[in-house]
């Protein structure tokens, strides 16, 4: 029996390990990758390799692996990558998996630079990838500095403008703030709806001759083949739809495409390896496919698919619905607790108060009652002086006998003793009521405390929830010629009616116009690249992807191709 070959197939976000027989086909372990992470918009995706030259290519589904130009070594190496792109990201991405991988491998083109992106673009950009990984913002988990690990930004953005970690954060978090709410799929689908207005996007660009031998790249991408200058692939000079095209095929390095309209003379390149011919003619025949059947009718399965998946959000959506409206609750439960608590904690607090006050009441009492006991002997004292003084009065009156001057010092004395009796009964008497008055005060300011320490206690009554829980492939053939089927009807072509996301939205132009403004005061301009200063020139003229997308479609096909071949 076969020995069985080890192969790895690395996706944006895992890895895959299989054990296939010599005899497997490209088409069979395609097939067991595609199962294994449950995708099926195949129409999208390859697997790609290297070779034994170094070249990277894309492994053919109807031959067999080995018997194709696989770098050997254990394990066989090959890459699932998107070898098609979408017109619209919007429309034609239905699997929440193919959205991840596009986004994955969107991202990883424009952080590596393979696609050009503005500064501010690049941190608009940044903010969705951050809500896709993170979820919603939160200021109390997401702490300063929690995106020092992250790769979110150009290289060439970062070397270009004076700015630390932290000031790049700063403006990244300001734009996630705003993304509270957006499932992590919607934001994967945010970040490449904008990231398809990128001039770069999903454009495969090869080095090709005219009829001249003028040096120019061809860039082929789902909307059609389009003629760039080597100084510029931000914009195409020349563009021609695959609605215009009936027939593309090469011998060895030159190529032909015959326009479907048949005034026009051929428009003919020359490529620099055969294998690169090979390439141009497969990517050419795939494109110019999905570019025909996104213009019909969604085929049965498309349409089930669209269905599964608008089925999966409905569910998804009412999942967070549920998951948004428990942490409300939680959320209200936690205020609802934290105010009883705090509640408790005044009422804790008013007791405490309440306590001292007595105390120091009760001392004020005690002090009343000691004065008012010192009142009581002074006033029996004074009966008892009182009493004496009429002992003294009756004795003198005894004594009449007594000498008139003896018997009027005792009277005199006896009144004197009397008028002091009356005087300390009198000041008896104001010392008694004092006592009363205050005794009065001290029971009437018990009974007020009282009474506010009941109104306290009724409204803290049964504080039930105090301590609440809180539980809750498109087959590439070796014959060099592709017929494309285009029919007798003129094929729409809605592309180029489109605007940029950023064109149809005043408030996300706004926003990037003051980002880019506030960029500019940091940026060092003796850093910016090619690109950059391409990007600013078609800023200022006006344009953008779908503008030069029209002017480079303008006129009939041959004043493009002659225009092409004096270029």
């Amino acid at each position: 029996m076969p020995r069985p070959v080890n192969v790895r197939v690395t996706t944006m976000d895992a890895e895959l390990e299989f054990a296939i027989q010599p005899s497997t086909t490209g088409k069979q372990l395609f097939d067991q990758v595609v199962k294994t992470i449950g995708l099926r918009e195949l129409w999208f995706f390859g697997l790609q390799y290297v070779d034994s030259k170094g070249f990277t290519t894309w492994l053919k589904l109807n031959k067999k692996v080995m018997g194709q130009d696989v770098k050997k070594e254990t394990p066989l190496q090959f890459k699932f990558r998107a070898k098609f792109y979408p017109e619209d990201v919007s429309e034609e991405l239905i699997q929440e998996v193919t959205q991840r991988m596009f986004f994955l491998q969107v991202k990883e083109a424009i952080l590596s630079e393979d696609a050009y992106c503005p500064p501010e673009t690049s941190v608009l950009l940044a903010s969705y990838a951050v809500q896709a990984k993170y979820g919603d913002y939160n200021p109390d988990t997401h702490k300063t500095g929690f995106l020092a690990g992250d790769r979110l930004l150009p290289q060439r953005v970062l070397d270009q403008h004076q700015l630390s970690k932290a000031e790049w954060e700063e403006r990244i978090v300001n734009w996630y703030s705003e993304h509270k709410g957006l499932m992590r799929e919607d934001a994967m689908m945010e970040y490449l709806k904008i990231a398809q207005d990128l001039e770069m996007y999903g454009v495969n660009y090869f080095d090709i001759k005219n009829k001249k031998g003028t040096d120019l790249f061809l860039g082929v991408d789902a909307l059609g083949l389009n003629i760039y200058e080597r100084d510029d692939k931000l914009t195409p000079r020349i563009g021609f739809p695959w609605s215009e095209i009936r027939n593309i095929s090469f011998n060895d390095k030159k190529f032909i495409i015959k326009p479907i309209d048949k005034k026009a003379p051929d428009f003919v390149f020359y490529t620099g390896r055969l294998r690169i011919s090979k390439r141009i003619l497969a990517l050419c025949m795939g494109n110019h496919e999905l570019y025909m059947r996104r213009r019909k009718a969604d085929s049965i399965e498309v349409q089930q698919m669209k269905a599964q998946a608008k089925e999966e959000r409905a569910a998804r959506e009412q999942r967070e619905k549920l998951l948004t409206e428990e942490k409300k609750k939680r959320e209200a439960a936690e205020q609802e607790k934290q105010e009883l608590q705090d509640r408790l904690k005044a009422f804790e607090l008013e007791r405490e108060r309440q306590a001292e006050q007595l105390e120091e009441t009760r001392k004020q009492t005690q002090e009343l009652e000691e004065k008012a006991k010192a009142a009581e002997e002074e006033r029996a004292a004074v009966e008892e002086a009182k009493r004496a003084a009429e002992a003294a009065q009756a004795a003198a009156l005894a004594a009449a006998s007594a000498e008139r001057e003896e018997k009027e010092r005792l009277e005199a004395e006896a009144a004197a003793a009397r008028l002091e009796a009356d005087r300390r009964e009198q000041e008896a008497l104001e010392k008694e009521a004092e006592a009363q008055r205050a005794r009065q005060e001290l029971e009437e300011q018990r009974l007020r405390m009282e009474m506010e320490k009941r109104e306290l206690e009724e409204k803290l009554a049964s504080p039930a929830n105090l301590y609440m829980n809180e539980g809750d492939d498109h087959d590439e053939n070796d014959d060099y010629t592709a017929e494309l089927q285009v029919g007798e009807e003129d094929v729409p072509r809605p592309e180029e009616e489109r605007e940029t996301l950023q064109a149809k939205n005043a408030r996300l132009q706004k926003q990037l116009e003051d980002l880019k403004s506030e960029l500019k005061i940091s940026q060092d301009s003796t850093k910016q690249t090619a690109e950059d200063k391409i990007h600013i020139e078609n800023v200022a003229q006006g344009r953008d992807k779908y503008k030069t997308l029209r002017d480079i479609r303008k006129g009939n096909t041959k004043k493009r191709v002659d225009e092409y071949e004096r270029l």
